[in-house]
């Protein structure tokens, strides 16, 4: 009966007949000569009834429930090696179970970044504090997906004006021996070089030291006033391309090559913008030193000429960096300097925080350092100094200093 079993339980956890006053089940009296150690089972979470306040003493016991009692009184410090090696089977089913329940649980992440940062120049100045929320969900063994919410608040009118706004919202898994990735992320095509925004796409990737990947999609992150005045949101256009990438030892190469049409599009300049972009580049790294170079060259089409003027269409960018902070290590740090000299058909969402003069083409340099002040809380100051190469009377020097925390 499940009275005996109950007792011989009580007796394995050294229960007292003292220990509990009352029995939460309504067919165990007082006056039942297991009441004692029902009462003591059931407060220490062994025993837990049918849900409808009774015991079932009479009852028969499954061997899955028996498992169940068995694995909980073991949780409890019990001695019931017998009952264990009996139900052996139902217990490892029952771990099974539990522990499919908890990978579950951790399908779901959130992460996040909140980042202050400080722009101040002869064109422009900012002072804002964004916020950004990741959230991951891993779909199963091979693919997952990532969302992203960010927040900015915009100081530099003492205002406290602020958008939150759904920003990001793609999977990424393998087919195959393919990677894939297809949402709204942000694309970094040619080191940021050429385009860091976010856009609507889909990329291929297949290899691992030589690396063949393909592009396709819509660029979605211009937001502002184009070159006369007009309120746009999106001047990118759609995009196709690809990118061979080769890790050799201590070096990393690339070539790679865009086709951009449909570029102004909510713009008064209208349809009809194109640039055909390649690009090759190489970083070498000895030690605590990295050495980047890349060439770019562009072939905008009469629209685009006509639209900024007689832009360089070919260029270059080197970057020299040491070290650098990572954030999980309190102290470490790193200096970089890079020097641009782009034409205005090689780029067409830059990732520098520097002056780029719109589709004008820029050069000049930035010089920067970086410092973990603590875990997960990275800092770094840029200094730039570039100049427009459609009209180099106008120039640009400006800093920026931000403050990152992760978790």
């Amino acid at each position: 009966m499940k009275e005996s079993l109950v007792l011989a339980m009580a007796m394995a956890l050294g229960v007292t007949a003292s220990a509990y006053a009352a029995s939460p089940f309504s067919d165990v009296p007082a006056g039942h000569w297991a009441y004692d150690s029902i009462s003591k089972l059931a407060a220490a979470g062994v025993i837990d009834g049918y849900g409808d306040s009774t015991f079932g003493g009479d009852r028969l016991l499954t061997r899955y429930e028996m498992a169940q009692i068995t694995a909980r009184a073991m949780a409890k410090g019990a001695n019931v090696d017998k009952l264990a090696a009996e139900f052996a089977d139902e217990l490892d089913n029952l771990g099974v179970r539990v522990a499919k329940l908890e990978k579950k649980a951790d399908n779901v992440k959130v992460s996040g970044e909140v980042r202050y940062h400080y722009l101040s120049g002869d064109y422009e100045y900012e002072h804002q504090l964004r916020s950004r929320i990741f959230i991951n969900g891993q779909l199963n063994e091979d693919w997952s997906y990532t969302g992203m919410l960010q927040n900015i608040q915009d100081f530099k009118n003492n205002s406290g004006d602020e958008e939150t706004k759904f920003k990001r919202a793609f999977v990424e898994g393998k087919l195959g021996g393919v990677a894939v990735k297809a949402g709204r992320y942000d694309a970094f095509f040619a080191d940021g070089n050429i385009y860091d925004a976010e856009a609507d796409g889909l990329e291929l990737t297949y290899g691992d030291k030589v690396k063949i990947t393909g592009f396709v999609g819509k660029g979605t992150d211009a937001e502002g006033e184009d070159a006369l005045g007009n309120a746009i949101d999106s001047t990118y256009g759609e995009y196709a391309g690809a990118e061979i990438s080769a890790e050799l030892k201590d070096v990393n190469a690339k070539v790679g090559y865009f086709k951009y049409k449909d570029m102004f599009e909510n713009s008064a300049i209208g349809k009809g913008v194109e640039n055909k972009l390649w690009y090759l580049g190489a970083d070498y790294t000895v030690g605590d030193v990295n050495v980047a170079a890349m060439y770019l060259k562009g072939d905008g089409n009469d629209d685009y000429a006509n639209s900024i003027g007689k832009a360089d269409d070919d260029g270059y960018v080197i970057t020299l960096s040491y070290k650098g902070a990572e954030a999980d290590e309190v102290g470490s740090w790193g200096l970089f300097a890079t020097y641009y000299n782009q034409g205005g058909e090689t780029y067409v969402a830059h990732t520098t925080d520097a002056n780029t003069f719109d589709n004008n083409g820029f050069k000049g340099f930035g010089v920067g350092a970086t410092y973990t002040f603590a875990k997960n809380m990275v800092g770094t100051v840029v200094y730039y100094d570039t100049e427009n190469k459609l009209n180099s009377k106008e120039d640009d020097q400006r800093l920026w200093a931000d403050l990152t925390f992760t978790f």
